[in-house]
C-alpha cells in the first residue's frame, strides 16, 4: 500500500468510532469480510479471533482485516471496548501490506489521523473523500513504518521521555479549555519548557501552541454540532475571550465559519 495512489482507495461507508455495549460482542458472519477493516482500539480489553487465531486486545490493539478473513469478538462488559473501524476497498492488489494484527506504538498521531478520517464526514466537508483517501494512506503507511523501523529505531527518546509527551498531549486533547501554557506544561511534566517545546514537536509533529489551538477548535466542532450550543457560547467554553479571534482561528482551521458548522 506504500506505492498505491490514494486514488486506489475505495471508501466504504461503513466507519465510525463507537463505545461498545456491555452486551456487545461480534459474531460468525455467514460469509467471510467482503472488504478490508481498519479496526483500532482505543481502550477496554477484549478478545478477537482472527481465522481461528485468538488475540487478547487492549488500547492500541489495531488489526488490519482483509477480504475472506473470518472473525469474531467479544469484550469484557466491565471494561467495554472503545474503538474505530474503516471499511475500505482497493482497486490493485498491493505489494506491500501491513500485517494484520500489531500494537500500535506512535498512538498520538495514529490516532489524531483516525479521529480526523471520522470527523469529515460529521458535515459535508468539502473535499472529504479526496482528504479521506490521504489519510487512509498516511494510516497504512503509519502502519508499514513501525513493522519496517526496529521501535528501538523509531526514536532515540527513552520510552519514559516519549510516554511523559504523549502524555501531555493526550491531557491537552482532554482538557481542550483550560488556559494551557509551555511553561504550565513543562512544570506538569517536570522538564524545562525549552526542552519540553523541543520534544514535544518531535513527538507529536506540531509545536506545542499549535496542537492546543486544533484540540479547541475540534472541540469547537463538537459542542456546535452535536450539543446545540451559539458560537459565543463555544467560544466561551473552550476559554476565547475575543469572539472575532475565536471565528477566525476556527475558520483558518475548518475553512468555515463558527456559525456554519452550528
Amino acid at each position: 500500500m506504500l506505492h498505491l495512489n490514494p486514488d486506489h482507495f475505495i471508501l466504504k461507508p461503513a466507519f465510525a468510532t463507537i463505545h461498545c455495549e456491555p452486551n456487545w460482542q461480534w459474531r460468525k458472519r455467514d460469509k467471510p469480510l467482503p472488504n478490508y477493516d481498519l479496526f483500532y482500539v482505543w481502550s477496554g480489553e477484549g478478545t478477537v479471533v482472527l481465522n481461528g487465531k485468538p488475540y487478547n486486545v487492549q488500547k492500541g490493539s489495531c488489526f488490519l482485516f482483509k477480504p475472506g478473513d473470518e472473525t469474531t469478538a467479544k469484550h469484557n462488559p466491565q471494561k467495554p471496548l472503545v474503538l474505530s473501524y474503516i471499511h475500505f476497498d482497493l482497486k490493485e492488489l498491493p505489494q506491500l501490506i501491513p500485517q494484520e494484527y500489531r500494537i500500535v506504538q506512535n498512538r498520538i498521531i495514529f490516532e489524531s489521523l483516525l479521529t480526523r478520517y471520522v470527523r469529515l464526514f460529521l458535515v459535508k466537508t468539502f473535499g472529504a473523500e479526496i482528504e479521506a483517501k490521504l489519510i487512509l494512506k498516511q494510516l497504512m503507511i503509519h502502519l508499514l513504518r513501525e513493522e519496517q523501523v526496529p521501535e528501538s529505531q523509531m526514536s532515540n527518546e527513552s520510552n519514559s521521555l516519549l510516554e511523559t509527551i504523549q502524555e501531555s498531549a493526550n491531557y491537552i486533547q482532554q482538557h481542550p479549555s483550560d488556559p494551557h501554557t509551555i511553561e504550565s506544561l513543562a512544570a506538569r511534566a517536570n522538564l524545562s519548557p525549552p526542552y519540553f517545546s523541543q520534544k514535544f514537536k518531535q513527538i507529536i509533529g506540531q509545536t506545542v501552541r499549535s496542537y492546543i489551538i486544533r484540540m479547541r477548535i475540534e472541540r469547537a466542532e463538537h459542542l456546535l454540532y452535536y450539543t446545540g450550543m451559539t458560537v459565543t457560547e463555544a467560544a466561551e467554553a473552550l476559554g476565547y475571550n475575543s469572539l472575532h479571534f475565536f471565528s477566525r482561528q476556527f475558520k483558518k482551521y475548518t475553512g468555515k465559519k463558527p456559525s456554519q458548522i452550528r
